[in-house]
């Protein structure tokens, strides 16, 4: 029988804490040390990255993956794009990620490269958020993109189909609303797959590291049991009357 006595319960070892990679900061049982790139890759594009503060403590985010594989990768931990944030950035042809809207056309990827005229020097902004909280960013930098002439460029996406990522089902981790929304260092990977010079090594290094993330991570995760849908207590009692 277990004491009741509190000088028993003190003396008992606390409990072990994960051990963390002091490179990639993340557990040492999903080190993603292996896949990191030895030396950050360089590139002639910029990334600067605007940070939802909810998404900064997701387990699962991957931007920081981004500062750790690419050398030219800027953070910002905010709600919005602020004219702060492109500080000496003004020499660079700017882009964003977003899908298209009925009032603002985007330039898919296929067309991105020659739209950008060839220019050498590349801003790309991202926002990292969940899909709702990634509009709302949007919105309140609409403002700072519209001043320094910003390009919103997509990848293609499909609102009528429901999952996630549209190039590799395995790369699905995270639920999102429809096909097209992506991880940060998916769209990230896409973008300079298809602008820089040695876009397809740059892309297929970023992918390989999200791709085992993905690996390890799914080791940990825990079978999911379907519920049935609940019907709302209208349809439930039209449902009853009919089967009367």
């Amino acid at each position: 029988m277990e004491s009741d006595d509190p000088s028993s319960r003190s003396n008992s070892p606390p409990p072990q804490r994960r051990r963390i990679c002091g490179n990639c900061d993340r557990p040492q049982a999903v080190c993603l040390c292996h896949v990191l790139p030895t030396t950050p890759i360089t590139t002639n594009t910029r990334i600067l990255i605007i940070h939802h503060p909810h998404e900064a403590h997701h387990k699962l985010n991957t931007a920081r993956l981004l500062t750790k594989s690419v050398r030219h990768v800027t953070t910002h931990l905010s709600r919005k794009l602020l004219h702060s944030h492109l500080t000496d950035q003004s020499p660079f042809a700017t882009i964003y990620l977003f899908p298209p809207s009925p009032t603002t056309p985007a330039v898919t990827l296929s067309d991105l490269k020659q739209t950008l005229n060839n220019h050498d020097n590349v801003l790309l902004i991202a926002f990292d958020a969940t899909w709702k909280h990634a509009k709302e960013m949007v919105k309140a930098s609409e403002g700072v993109l519209e001043s320094v002439g910003a390009i919103r460029a997509c990848l293609d996406v499909d609102e009528n189909l429901t999952g996630g990522s549209i190039y590799d089902d395995e790369l699905v981790l995270r639920k999102e609303p429809f096909k097209g929304c992506v991880s940060t260092l998916e769209a990230v990977a896409r973008v300079l797959g298809a602008i820089e010079d040695k876009g397809d090594d740059i892309e297929r290094v970023l992918i390989g590291v999200l791709r085992e993330m993905v690996r390890l991570q799914a080791g940990f995760l825990k079978p999911v049991k379907l519920r049935p849908k609940l019907l709302k207590k209208s349809k439930q009692n039209e449902m009853k009357t009919l089967l009367e």
